[in-house]
């Protein structure tokens, strides 16, 4: 008697299933019996045109070499979600539920297509790589990936117009594609410009200069593995009027800088991030506005200004651009011009970018998180009435873009705002809690990591003096940290917005 409530439970359950399947059917049959010229003429080559993912393919191609940095993000987003999304679908889904293909009689022949698909047909494989992709680039561009999620749909009722699936099968693809690429933004998490409420950029009236006359470029031909050669010789093509002086080994930098600063009406730099530094000091301090020219290895300041060629800073300076950005000041005495760290943030960098061509950003920063918190000595700090142990500090100048522990680019640098980030390490199981959370993209919302946005910050470092990073560069050992925002303080050549 017990058994009667099971079974009676069981029959509900196959009753249902088999009136969604009746009622899907009956939906295929009502629209292959509808006649429409229009189905007739566009569902047949929307859905060849998806065959083998090339529709989206294409998309992606055009959203890469001609959009925007975050439709760039979502077109690579997109494809490796539809990648994902048609190796479980066709490999798995495909083989866990039978279900025939429908009647291909039915159908009108202008709506056949040439190829009968011959497997399962539950779920639908073109819709899943559809929603995979658009939501895919959706979570980096909403805008696009509305559009293409209407897109997504067409294809989606193309399947069932040409004849190779039921509606059901098509509603279980999307939700397929659609529930991996959310998945995957837990695991890699979009980038989400945060909006704040910033005042316009602050723009200073420049003389043109299409010949380079008044500019004074101060580079070191060795820097970049040879990087400054390069910007030197397509300097002195473009901006023939400039003068150039060439660093050596022997050379004071910060004394040639402010030598030429004072004799010149444009200060320019070739070079690192630590050379640009010194330059964006004496600038400050002479009143004359920087033009940089990207001669280093990684070249952070540049790229974030604009200046990621030589063409675009040459054009800068030819049409007259310049506008302000800001700077932080430590100590009251040093300028930085993108990060200060301590502990073993540099580290952390290095390891990830050496890795991240090879295997990808995601999993290298994974790796180089592990390896860091691994095998560094955490430091104690103290800062605004707290004491807390950290491997990882991270301090930025203006906001940096995205949040949690992989920091990599501003949209802005004249916010007024420091960007600091903390991980602390000190408490019970807190590496292996943060590095579950940095697999599982929980990190920002875990307790042991602090994200700050202000205009000032110190701190103290318990145990004694530290090694402080700035801009990359080790630098010197320091007891206490207090670092401001020398807001707009720097006018700087950038093409622009």
């Amino acid at each position: 008697m017990q058994l009667l409530p099971g079974r009676r439970r069981r029959r509900g359950i196959r009753q249902i299933g088999e009136g969604l399947g009746t009622l899907d059917r009956e939906v295929f049959e009502a629209i292959a019996e509808s006649p429409s010229p229009l189905i007739d003429s566009v569902m047949p080559r929307l859905t060849r045109a998806a065959d083998h993912s090339k529709l989206w393919f294409a998309i992606a191609a055009g959203l890469s070499a001609f959009g925007s940095a975050s439709a760039k993000r979502g077109a690579a987003r997109g494809v490796v979600t539809l990648g994902l999304t048609s190796l479980l679908t066709n490999q798995m889904a495909k083989r866990m539920w039978r279900r025939e293909r429908p009647n291909w009689v039915l159908v009108p022949l202008a709506r056949q297509t040439r190829r009968h698909p011959t497997s399962n047909s539950l779920p639908s494989g073109h819709s899943a790589s559809a929603a995979a992709f658009a939501v895919g680039v959706g979570l980096e561009n909403p805008p696009l990936g509305l559009g293409l999620a209407l897109l997504a749909g067409l294809v989606g009722m193309s399947r069932v117009a040409t004849g190779a699936h039921y509606p059901g099968d098509v509603l279980a693809g999307f939700g397929i594609g659609a529930g991996i690429a959310v998945l995957g933004a837990r695991v890699v998490p979009p980038i989400v410009e945060t909006k704040l409420p910033v005042a316009d950029p602050l723009t200073v009236d420049t003389p043109e200069r299409p010949d380079g006359a008044g500019v004074t470029l101060v580079v070191n031909p060795a820097s970049g593995s040879g990087t400054g050669a390069r910007v030197l010789d397509e300097v002195r093509e473009a901006l023939p009027q400039a003068e150039i002086v060439e660093l050596n080994e022997d050379d004071d930098v910060a004394e040639v800088l402010r030598s030429a600063a004072k004799r010149s009406e444009v200060l320019a730099v070739g070079g690192g991030d630590g050379t640009v530094a010194a330059a964006a000091s004496i600038a400050i301090e002479e009143g004359v506005p920087l033009a940089v020219f990207p001669a280093g290895t990684f070249n952070h300041f540049a790229k974030d200004i604009g200046c990621d060629t030589t063409a675009k800073t040459v054009e800068a300076i030819r049409e007259g651009r310049v506008s302000c950005v800001d700077m932080v000041c430590l100590n009251e005495k040093q300028t930085v011009i993108n990060t200060a760290s301590i502990g073993a943030y540099p580290r952390f960098v290095q390891t990830r970018e050496k890795l991240e061509h090879k295997i990808g950003k995601p999993l290298a920063g994974i790796y180089a998180m592990f390896h860091t918190l691994r095998r560094d000595t955490p430091v104690r700090i103290t800062y605004d009435n707290k004491t807390l142990q950290t491997s990882l500090f991270f301090l930025g100048n203006s906001t940096y873009l995205p949040s949690g522990f992989a920091p990599s680019r501003r949209t802005r640098m004249d916010d007024g705002l420091l960007d600091v980030r903390i991980l602390e390490t000190g408490r019970r199981l807190s590496r292996l809690r943060i590095l579950t959370a940095v697999v599982f993209g929980r990190l920002v919302r875990s307790p042991l990591y602090h994200e700050l946005r202000v205009p000032q910050f110190g701190f103290k470092s318990v145990d004694g003096p530290t090694v402080l990073a700035l801009d990359g560069e080790v630098g010197t050992e320091l007891e206490q940290a207090s670092f401001s925002v020398l807001y707009r303080a720097l006018p700087v050549f950038r093409p622009a917005a």
